[in-house]
Order: C-alpha cells, then sequence, then structure tokens
C-alpha cells in the first residue's frame, strides 16, 4: 500500500497534531462552580485555601478511541491510499500520434488518420485510470498536445483534434523526444506507443527502439502518385516565355501512366503525359508564353490516395524590362553590348534630342556634353572635357595596358589579355569614386555612387581592343546588373516540399553574401557546405535565396511525403496491451476509508453523544468532536 497525495512524513505529522489536539480537548477541565450568598459580609477568606488536587484523566476512553480512529481513516482517505505498488502503478505513457503528410492518404472511406485516431482512443481506454498519457504528434517535429494526464477526456479530445501535417515523419526524433519526457517529467516508465502508417524521413531502417516501445498499427494507404518538384524561368532568348520544369514520382508498387496539365488565368497553355515506373521519378519540359502577372495551375490528372501533392499553384509577376535610353549619333556601335539581354528594351535616340526629363531607368551618353545631367542613373561613355561627373579627365597620349579590379560587382569576373588603349581619357582626380578598370595605374573606368548611381568610361569600347574580348558585352551586363539590380537579377520560380531544402549554389560563395529571407522579409537560419546551402521549412510559405545575381523563389506548397515505408522488427511489441500490462496495478481505498471515518464519527456521536447532553449538570463540557463539522457543544462527564 502507498499514498498517492501525501507521504509518510506527511501523514505521520498530520494526524501527531490533529491527534493531540483531540487528546487535549480531552484532558480539559473547563467545570466552573456557583455559590449563592446573600452579601459579602458573610464570605469570610480562610486564612490558608485548600488546595484541591483533581486527577486529571479520560472519562471515556472508547470515545476518543472512536475519534481517533475516525480521525485516521479520513487522513488516510485524504492522502489517496492506495492497494498495491507505486512502481507498477504509476506509469506515465508516450503516445506518439503520426500526423505526417502520408497519414491524409485514403483508408476506404476514411483517411488514415481518422483509422489512427480510433486505434490511439481504444489504446487509452484500456490503461487503468491511474496511467498518466502524453499525446504527441509526430511529423517532421515532435510536437506534445498534452502533458502527462490522467483525464481521459482530456486526452480523447487532444487525439480528436489532431491534423495531418505536411512533412514526413522523424521517428527517430519523435523516439528520442518521449524519452526524454520520460525521464524528466516521468513518475513511472510507462511505454512509448507510435501508431500511424509507418512512412519515414529517416535514412536509418534500423531504429533504435526502446524496450518499452509499443507498436499499436501499421496503416499502409494506397497507391499514390505525387508531384515532387516543380521549376519555372524565363527563358534566355526570348523574355515574354516561361520555361516548366515538372518531376513526378510513383509512390506505389505498380506503374502509372497519368496526364499532365497547366493553365495560366484558368486557360489551358500546355499538357503532357507521364510514364512512371514504381518508385521513379519522370520529369517534362513545357513552355508558354505571356507577358501578364497572373496564376500558373500544375495538375496531374490521376485518381490516388493523397490529392495534396497532384496540385501547384504559382502566382508569376508580369515581365519587367529595363528601359534603356541611348544617346549616340553612332548607335550600331552599341547595339551589340545591349541588344543580348531579353530583358533590356532599348531605345536609341540622337544626341540632339537629349532631354534631363527621359523616364527611362537608365541613361546613356556617348561622347556629348549634355545641357544638364540626367536625374536618375547613368552610363558616360568617353565625356568630352569638363563635363565628365569623375572630376579632371586626362587625354591618353600612349597606349596603356588595361588591368581590371574584381572586387566591386561592376568588375567581378572581368579578365583580359594584352589589350592596350591608344585613345580616351583617364580620371586622376577620381574624387568619391571606386576604380572598376586602370590603364598603366590610372584610373580608366569608376563608379560612382552619389548624387545617384553611374559608371564613366574613359573609353569607348567598340573603338577599342577590348571589342574583342568576351570582357566587353561582360562588362555592360554588370554595369546593369549594379545600376538595376532588382530588374537585371536571375530569378526561379521552385515549388518544392515542405522540410529540408537543399540549393545548389556558387562554391566560391560566401555566407555573408546570402540571404535566406521568409514572407514576411525575416531572415532564416541556414548551413553552407561546400556549394550545398539547406534551410528548414516546417510550414506552408515562401522562402527567397538571393545570391548576388540570382534570386531564387521557393514556394512550399507540396507535401512531404516520405519513400520508405518501415518494417518493424518481429520482437516489437504490437496491438493493445493486457488488462495489467507492466505489473499488477493499484487500487483505490479512499471511497472505502472515507465510508469507515464517518461511520466511526457517527457510532460515537450516536453512543455518546446522547449521554453527554444529558449530562450538563454535572458543569462540565467536551468540544472533542468539533473539527469534525458538529453543530453541538459536547460535555465531559464529571
Amino acid at each position: 500500500m502507498f499514498f498517492l497525495n501525501l507521504s509518510l512524513a506527511e501523514f505521520t505529522a498530520l494526524f501527531s497534531v490533529l491527534g493531540g489536539v483531540v487528546v487535549a480537548l480531552y484532558l480539559l477541565d473547563r467545570s466552573r462552580k456557583k455559590i449563592k450568598v446573600a452579601t459579602l459580609r458573610f464570605w469570610v477568606p480562610a486564612d490558608k485555601p485548600p488546595e484541591a488536587k483533581q486527577r486529571r484523566k479520560i472519562q471515556q476512553p472508547l470515545s476518543l478511541l472512536l475519534q481517533m480512529l475516525g480521525l485516521l481513516l479520513l487522513l488516510a482517505a485524504l492522502g489517496q491510499l492506495r492497494w498495491g505498488s507505486p512502481e507498477h502503478s504509476l506509469r506515465d505513457h508516450v503516445l506518439l500520434l503520426d500526423t505526417s503528410a502520408w497519414m491524409k492518404a485514403k483508408d476506404g472511406r476514411r483517411t488514415l488518420l481518422d483509422s489512427t485516431k480510433a486505434d490511439a482512443i481504444t489504446y487509452l481506454r484500456s490503461l487503468p485510470s491511474t496511467d498518466r498519457v502524453m499525446v504527441v504528434s509526430a511529423d517532421a517535429l515532435a510536437t506534445p498536445a498534452t502533458v502527462f494526464e490522467s483525464n481521459r477526456n482530456v486526452l480523447e479530445e487532444a487525439v480528436k483534434s489532431a491534423k495531418a501535417g505536411s512533412s514526413a515523419l522523424q521517428l527517430t526524433q519523435a523516439i528520442d523526444f518521449a524519452k526524454q519526457m520520460q525521464r524528466l517529467h516521468g513518475r513511472g516508465e510507462g511505454e512509448i506507443v507510435y501508431t500511424g502508417a509507418g512512412r519515414m524521413a529517416d535514412k536509418d531502417d534500423n531504429l533504435n527502439l526502446p524496450k518499452n516501445f509499443r507498436l499499436l498499427s501499421i496503416r499502409k494507404g494506397g497507391e499514390n502518385v505525387g508531384l515532387r518538384k516543380v521549376s519555372l524561368r524565363r527563358s534566355a532568348v526570348d523574355g515574354e516565355i516561361w520555361e516548366v520544369f515538372v518531376t513526378a514520382h510513383n509512390f506505389g508498387i505498380k506503374p502509372r501512366v497519368i496526364l499532365i496539365a497547366l493553365a495560366y488565368g484558368h486557360a489551358p497553355v500546355a499538357s503532357g503525359r507521364l510514364e512512371l515506373a514504381p518508385g521513379a521519378d519522370q520529369s517534362g519540359r513545357y513552355e508558354f508564353r505571356t507577358k501578364a502577372a497572373g496564376e500558373l495551375e500544375i495538375r496531374l490528372i490521376v485518381d490516388d490516395a493523397i490529392a495534396a501533392d497532384n496540385r501547384a499553384i504559382f502566382e508569376l509577376p508580369a515581365q519587367r524590362l529595363l528601359d534603356v535610353a541611348v544617346y549616340s549619333d553612332e548607335p550600331e556601335l552599341l547595339r551589340p553590348f545591349l541588344g543580348v539581354h531579353p530583358w533590356i528594351t532599348p531605345k536609341f535616340f540622337p544626341t540632339r534630342a537629349y532631354s534631363a526629363d527621359t523616364k527611362a531607368a537608365i541613361v546613356i551618353l556617348d561622347r556629348f556634353k549634355p545641357a544638364a545631367a540626367p536625374k536618375g542613373q547613368a552610363i558616360y561613355i568617353e565625356p568630352p572635357s569638363g563635363s565628365s561627373p569623375a572630376g579632371t579627365a586626362s587625354p591618353i597620349t600612349a597606349a596603356m595596358r588595361l588591368s581590371w579590379h574584381n572586387e566591386h560587382p561592376v568588375g567581378e569576373g572581368l579578365r583580359t589579355g594584352d589589350v592596350r588603349l591608344e585613345r580616351g581619357e583617364y580620371f586622376p582626380g577620381a574624387v568619391g569614386s571606386t576604380v572598376i578598370a586602370e590603364a598603366d595605374g590610372k584610373p580608366v573606368i569608376v563608379a560612382l555612387t552619389e548624387p545617384s548611381r553611374a559608371v564613366v568610361l574613359g573609353f569607348h569600347p567598340a573603338k577599342s581592343q577590348l571589342r574583342y574580348e568576351l570582357a566587353a558585352p561582360l562588362l555592360f551586363a554588370n554595369i546593369l546588373n549594379w545600376l538595376a539590380p532588382e530588374v537585371a537579377r536571375q530569378r526561379e520560380w521552385n515549388g518544392e516540399s515542405i522540410g529540408m531544402v537543399r540549393v545548389a549554389v556558387d562554391s566560391n560563395l560566401k555566407p555573408e553574401n546570402i540571404q535566406v529571407l521568409n514572407e514576411g522579409g525575416v531572415a532564416l537560419p541556414f548551413t553552407l557546405v561546400g556549394n550545398k546551402l539547406q534551410f528548414f521549412a516546417g510550414a506552408e510559405g515562401m522562402v527567397r535565396v538571393i545570391t548576388g545575381g540570382r534570386e531564387q523563389v521557393y514556394s512550399l506548397t507540396l507535401p512531404e511525403v516520405a519513400e520508405k515505408q518501415w518494417e518493424p522488427p518481429k520482437t516489437v511489441r504490437r496491438g493493445l496491451p493486457g488488462r495489467f500490462s507492466g505489473g499488477a496495478s493499484s487500487f483505490d481505498l479512499w471511497q472505502w476509508l472515507a465510508m469507515a471515518g464517518g461511520l466511526c464519527l457517527l457510532f460515537d456521536w450516536l453512543w455518546f453523544g446522547r449521554i453527554r447532553l444529558h449530562a450538563s449538570t454535572a458543569g462540565q463540557q467536551s468540544i472533542g468532536s468539533w473539527f469534525m463539522g458538529q453543530v453541538s457543544s459536547w460535555r465531559k462527564a464529571g
């Protein structure tokens, strides 16, 4: 036997205090004698008052015994005395309820999760009422739905309210979490119980299962085909064409032939057919043309177990083009450098048509002095003396060897051989500017940031040896990327599964040059190993990965459906436990103890209480039973 609410020391202390009070009340003599006299004249004090010695004793020992016994029984009921062993009775179990994405699969008319909930509730009802259970929702993360709770209504409500998530099951992590909860907060080691489909994202099939692990059920579900990955990008040849790459996966054991349909703005734009072997991927490439913003829907036309991974939707932006106004009297020299970019729309004007109020995002001024500087970003090519924003310009009088500064974005990746400049100008002052290229140590290309971004070239690329180098078009590409990074940045849209996302990046990229942002613009933690960037997303949403001049937008809406089906070892305990699994259960005794204590006090009242009431002439009182809630005062027999 053991106490559930009190320790033995607490019980002994309470009984000693209350029992001592009861005994003291029985020994307390509150009697008084009354003497009636006519006047104080006849009251003569004695020379030495007689000493009245009275030996205190309990007049009703049987009444005291009954009250002490009733007090003992009531305290035992208050301490919830139980019959049994606490090692086998006070057990705390952890119920791992599989809420991974695979639990959305159909199981007849119900989903796998509905069937699993029924198994979990049956397990809860099979346990002794004294056992506590913690319900944990297990997918990529182990999330407790309750604390260790003995109230079955609370536990069943937590099970019924569980919903399937969008990530795959990490069973190893869930079991480790359950063991930690039992070690930190458990009273007695119970069981770790798993019920679900057994579709895992764990790499190792041989899980380190504890001895107290129990498997309720494995519900595998039916055949399923789903989207694994979707990638979208603008064509490098035609900026109005979208290229769509779709990868589907067959999670079943039978070969499948499926149809795929693409709709933009609810209008069909492409379709295809995929043949999928069991457990294999199949990819398809599709194109459609548009400049307007809209919604692209990609759908697999198939009837399978999970409908959530058969559809992906993307909100695509309108095509953003970079307007470039070129003021030149020899436009044919600059057309080759500007016509190779599909996102650039150059417009050529003669120098006499120049206006400082042009609406173009970038203005190119080719070898002339403007009446007023442009209000926006600009590229100055060999500006005349006195009109250069880089300060004083000096002419090049002899051939000078060209070299580059690659630390600035404009000069990044530029390499040339023995290129020499025979004409042009250099900027010896170049105050407040960054040098991009030098000729024999003298700045010939500089970048400015004030009052707005601008690049000044001291020579014309098409009229120098640079026109024969690949660095010439790359130079203009770098300049435009630096002046208009948002428009020039290469963008890709990717539809991925929720969970761990892996992105291939340049191996030379530094972590400080990488941004991983959620929809609210908050930076997310990531790891970079070699050319692999990884980050984790446990819920649906959009994540932007910005690496220099490239931006990848990840729409994480597809459920992470695990491929691997767990085959538990044959030695694992399965099914519902026996009535007293794990040892003898304990029984509550407090109801009987409370009843017995009440009967003792009632018997004491019926037997001795009336006698005390009729013995009031003796002039003695007893309040030995006042703490039991009686409303009458008792008199002690004299």
